[in-house]
């Protein structure tokens, strides 16, 4: 029985000692990883600005980027903007605040919902497939093929792509919030009838400069973080074709974490000011 005990206890030692290593290693890789990645930033960012700058690649892959998400980011922006208002109505009606509904869903949209939603969808979409993209590229030895030929990798295939993902959300997002604003209208005529010039004017009477620009600005952090954070995980995968794979899922989470931070900080600026 003592020999068991002692076994067991063994057992135990060592499984609290492999899970304190796993710890260990899991906080050291994220340190290490944000250090290579302010690297990286500094290494695309010097790229930026040194001529000859792929103006014809940041206009295909600018396009691309906007053609591909453009549906799927309207579609969200008018079903949300459609649900919110029949979700609030009720609520506002209690109050007999109904003439308020139309400032209150833009309010909402413009400020937190469009710029959060349309920053998730674009780094579910987006940062994946630049990351699975690039990655593809590294494993099929495109990248080294480029270094040895002469072709600045960083300028042609990274910098192109994340100057396009920050000017291409932003304008997402306002397509997003023009459509939120298609569905409330649509959503408040089934209630009562309204013009779309009183629905117009009622929507932005509530919203001042102060209300847009905040959002708007952390908009094209969204997008240079979607860019940055897809283009890292891709350039910097294995050269197995599972890092295909892995680089297209880390580049989701860590842009959608990146998403939530920058909002917070935008949060708590504004809040302060």
């Amino acid at each position: 029985m003592a020999k068991i005990n002692v076994s067991v206890i063994r057992q135990g030692i060592r499984g609290r000692l492999k899970v304190k290593e796993e710890t260990r290693n899991f906080y050291n890789g994220i340190f290490i990883d944000l250090g290579e990645l302010t690297l990286f930033t500094g290494k695309v960012i010097k790229q930026m600005f040194q001529s000859p700058f792929e103006f014809r690649e940041f206009v295909k892959h600018g396009f691309i980027l906007g053609n591909k998400s453009l549906p799927l980011v309207a579609v969200t922006g008018f079903i949300m903007g459609l649900v919110l208002t029949m979700q609030l109505n009720p609520i506002l009606a209690d109050f007999g605040a109904q003439t308020l509904l139309p400032g209150v869903v833009a309010i909402a949209m413009f400020r937190e919902l469009g710029p959060v939603i349309t920053g998730l969808i674009c780094a579910g979409k987006i940062s994946s497939g630049i990351g699975a993209e690039i990655a593809a590229m590294s494993v099929t030895e495109q990248i080294d093929a480029m270094e040895v030929s002469g072709t600045r990798p960083l300028s042609f295939v990274v910098a192109s792509r994340i100057v396009a993902t920050t000017l291409v959300v932003p304008i997402l997002v306002i397509f997003a919030n023009a459509f939120s604003l298609l569905g409330s209208f649509l959503a408040v005529n089934i209630f009562e009838d309204t013009s779309a010039t009183l629905f117009i004017n009622r929507s932005f009477s509530m919203m001042g400069f102060a209300d847009l620009l905040p959002s708007t600005l952390k908009t094209v952090f969204f997008g240079f973080f979607i860019g940055l954070i897809g283009t890292y995980k891709g350039y910097t995968a294995g050269r197995g074709t599972e890092s295909v794979g892995l680089a297209s899922n880390s580049a989701v989470i860590a842009a959608s974490l990146t998403i939530f931070v920058i909002d917070l900080v935008f949060v708590l600026i504004t809040s302060i000011l």
